[in-house]
């Protein structure tokens, strides 16, 4: 916790103090630091502050989180502009003036909600933090506008926010190095130390929100300046501020997924849009005298999405779904006015998101930290449909459970739907062959349909959705080159017998999906043939034979099917039960699995998994569960039918005999005096380890219930024994017993290192699978002859990840003590 804090208010120190010795030195002629210089090392200290940010405490997740992250965007923007301005990009003082205003106009207002709830949750140190870097920002942004305020004035204010994050950090490293022993006043945090409140209901469970709504706040502060009066004109120069908002809101989304946050993340991922749009229609006129103009179907269909995910939202809180709203007139007043941006009507709705964004980023904030809660409207909706037959919430720990039961991220293809549905409904616009970028298409494909389908395709794999990754990756590929080539000025009238082939690639690799949806379900199948569609018109644009209508009617029906699956993702992930079903697979296997994955898949982070687990080993089934080295096949040792099983499954060779894993040597305890003492005392030296110990066979093994079973264990001279380190498999041996192992793979392949391999290489002849995700080692057990111990020797039948060099040093240490 100190270390990570030390480099968040270390960070912030070094760049306001960079700030200060700016700021004291600009009246001169030439200033210390170059404008260039001054830029890049902001953004280093940008960078620094993000990774402080996420790689957060968690006892302060919330809030240094948030001061760090805020602090990080508006350096990076703030360093952006400086390098502008050093290259000559910006024109006089008046262009610098509002090139910086938007976002020193919104870094105060956005370090208000820190500042309060560090001081109300007794976080004095972040709360001062908070309050004097917004202290100095405002400074600065009055400077800007009154020059007779003195810039030394302002380095002053950077100078107390150096002083004060340095103090602070100096004081926590300190005391994490001193172990306590040394703690300058103010700092020692085990005086206000308090108990870990648990998250309740009204409380937000995503501590990545707060930042996200700040970002919001910064875009909208650029076309709110200029309706306020604060600037004078919107130029390229405040194009850093939308984009590096753009770039931390994808950061945000993917963290939100990785907070399980799906709506919130997928709000995250529209507004993003958005943001790359604005920067878009600001950099458009820079080589271009007219202002670009924007699809108007494609705003209506936007303000649809967010309507409906404002809907969803409102279901889990209805604030955030209010919030949610101020979008869809945001999109509303885009379409309607041919501007865009540059009118009063979007500015205007722009000022309300501002004012939302600062006072939901205020709520989310206070209740991530306080035990008293703001409401939120949270529960209401849950009572509501309480009693209803049709709809019911889902809820509790396997809200979001994975496809194949490990995943560290959220279910993103809801995002990666509604992608689809933008990019095709923006292609829907023709343009203008001689100005192709006078229509602002490029960032509603190549940001909706590339960027944020390829975060969606990723996340899928996380989850175990091979399929289903592939084609959003496929996809947003496609879609990246295609929205490049048309609207970015690069396909002129004349085609190419290269792009032409280059699609009929694409199209290749999608008929293989399609054909691979067929096994699937329903909705996929048709979702991936109506994309060939596309693609086909894609073809026949690039060989001159396009029939007249055919690209918009393909985009339209791909876009509907996508806004279906999209409602499906959402409601299916919202409700209990299939409410939008996806369908059941066109062509039913016959095969493995029939086409559907029958056997169970449970994360081994839960206690309820191990104990079913047992529960299926106890009835007589084989299992795939994690160890300290890789995936292996285990059954009971008293169910004979089993150890049977398993034995066949494996078809398992002579020279690799199954073996004989107990929780620890109690289990062993009645059968001691059929142990030798040296034998003894080497397991227990050795135990719990990756290390397997090829024992004399003997009547031992009929105190551990193996009965009939034991034939299949071991050789008729010997059987391998071994206690794994690892927490999960020795409290499954508690509740079952000892367990006969095998690696869970075909006899002769590769072992198998994470929990998706188990079914794919055994298939139907596993039960159930324990899933830990990738396996710690990708080496298996060292196996030890320990036969003719008593001579005073051991012998390797596999060195495997414990080295024979400190197996032999056990040995020594044992014999020699």
């Amino acid at each position: 916790e100190s270390l990570h804090s030390c480099i968040g208010l270390l960070g912030i120190s070094a760049g306001s103090l960079l700030l200060a010795v700016h700021f004291y030195t600009s009246p001169g002629a030439a200033p210390l630091i170059p404008s260039t210089a001054l830029g890049v090392l902001l953004l280093i200290f940008s960078a620094l502050l993000a990774y402080a940010g996420i790689r957060r405490s968690l006892r302060n997740s919330s809030l240094l989180l948030s001061l760090c992250l805020t602090i990080s965007m508006f350096w990076c923007g703030y360093g952006v502009t400086f390098i502008l301005a050093g290259q000559g990009a910006l024109g006089d003082a008046g262009d610098l003036r509002d090139a910086v205003g938007p976002g020193l106009a919104t870094f105060p207002v956005a370090l208000l909600p820190v500042a309060v709830v560090g001081f109300l949750c007794r976080e004095p140190i972040l709360g001062l933090i908070a309050a004097a870097t917004s202290l100095a920002s405002a400074h600065d942004v009055a400077l800007r506008h009154r020059p007779a305020l003195g810039s030394s004035a302002v380095a002053c204010n950077y100078l107390l926010v150096a002083l004060l994050g340095g103090y602070f950090a100096l004081g926590r490293m300190l005391c994490f190095l001193s172990k306590g022993k040394m703690v300058l006043p103010g700092t020692d945090l085990a005086k206000r130390k308090t108990p870990e409140q648990p998250q309740p209901a009204g409380g937000s469970t995503n501590p990545f929100a707060a930042t996200g709504l700040v970002l919001n706040m910064v875009a909208a502060g650029v076309f709110g300046c200029r309706l306020l009066g604060i600037t004078s004109k919107l130029f390229l120069g405040q194009v850093p501020w939308l984009w590096a908002a753009g770039i931390y809101q994808l950061g945000i989304c993917v963290l939100s997924y990785r907070a399980m946050d799906v709506l919130m993340a997928t709000s995250f991922g529209f507004t993003s849009i958005l943001k790359f749009a604005g920067g878009y229609c600001l950099l458009y006129p820079a080589w271009q005298p007219q202002e670009p103009s924007l699809p108007t179907p494609f705003l209506v269909v936007f303000s649809i999405l967010f309507a409906v995910l404002a809907l969803f939202l409102a279901l889990r809180s209805p604030v955030d779904g209010l919030y949610l709203l101020v979008y869809v007139a945001s999109c509303i007043s885009l379409a309607c006015h041919p501007r865009g941006y540059f009118e009063a009507g979007p500015q205007g709705v722009a000022v309300a998101i501002f004012g939302a964004s600062a006072l939901m980023a205020l709520i989310h904030l206070y209740n991530g930290q306080a035990s008293a809660k703001i409401p939120t409207g949270q529960g209401a909706v849950k009572a509501l449909l309480a009693h209803s037959t049709f709809l019911k919430l889902r809820e509790g720990p396997d809200l979001h459970a994975p496809f194949l039961g490990y995943s560290k991220y959220g279910d993103a293809e809801a995002l990666a739907y509604a992608c689809s549905v933008l990019a095709s409904f923006a292609l829907t616009m023709p343009g203008d062959p001689q100005a192709p970028l006078a229509t602002v298409v490029i960032p509603w494909v190549v940001v909706a349909g590339g960027i944020l389908k390829l975060l969606g395709g990723s996340v899928a794999f996380a989850r175990g959705k091979t399929l289903e990754s592939s084609a959003f990756i496929l996809y947003a590929v496609l879609w990246i080159i295609w929205g490049f080539t048309r609207y970015g000025g690069l396909y002129g009238t004349t085609r190419s017998f290269h792009a032409a082939v280059g699609i009929v690639a694409f199209m290749l690799f999608n008929g293989f999906i399609v054909f691979c949806t067929l096994f699937l379900s329903i909705t996929w199948f048709f979702y991936s043939l109506t994309f060939m569609l596309v693609a086909l018109s894609f073809f026949l644009d690039a060989i001159h034979a396009l029939p007249a209508g055919y690209d918009l009617a393909a985009t339209l029906i791909f876009g509907l099917v996508s806004f279906y699956c999209f409602l499906s993702a959402l409601a299916n992930s919202t409700f209990e039960g299939p409410c939008l079903p996806m369908g059941g697979p066109v062509v039913q296997l016959g095969g493995v699995g029939a086409g559907v994955t029958k056997c169970p898949h449970l994360p081994a982070r839960k206690a309820s998994s191990v104990r079913r687990i047992a529960d299926i080993l106890r009835d007589g089934g084989t299992c795939g569960i994690p160890t300290d080295t890789v995936y292996v096949l285990v059954a009971a040792c008293n169910r004979p039918d089993a150890v049977e099983k398993a034995h066949r499954s494996k078809r398992q060779a002579q020279d690799r005999p199954m073996s004989l894993w107990i929780s620890s040597l109690k289990q062993l305890e009645p059968a001691k005096h059929l142990f030798t003492p040296l034998l003894w005392d080497f397991m227990e030296a050795a135990w719990p380890s990756p290390i397997s110990l090829v024992v004399p066979r003997g009547e031992w093994l009929d105190f551990l219930g193996m009965k009939d079973s034991a034939k299949y264990v071991g050789t008729p001279q010997s059987v391998a024994i071994r206690v794994p380190d690892c927490s999960v498999t020795t409290h499954l041996m508690d509740l079952v017993g000892p367990i006969v192992v095998t690696s869970a793979n075909p006899t002769g392949e590769a072992d198998t290192t994470h929990h998706n391999q188990v079914y794919a290489k055994l298939g139907d002849q596993v039960d159930a699978v324990l899933c830990d995700g990738p396996s710690p080692e990708n080496v298996a057990s060292t196996v030890v002859d320990c036969t003719k111990i008593d001579s005073g020797s051991i012998g390797f039948f596999r060195v495997g990840i414990i080295p024979k060099s400190q197996v032999k040093s056990l040995w020594i240490s044992l014999l020699f003590p």
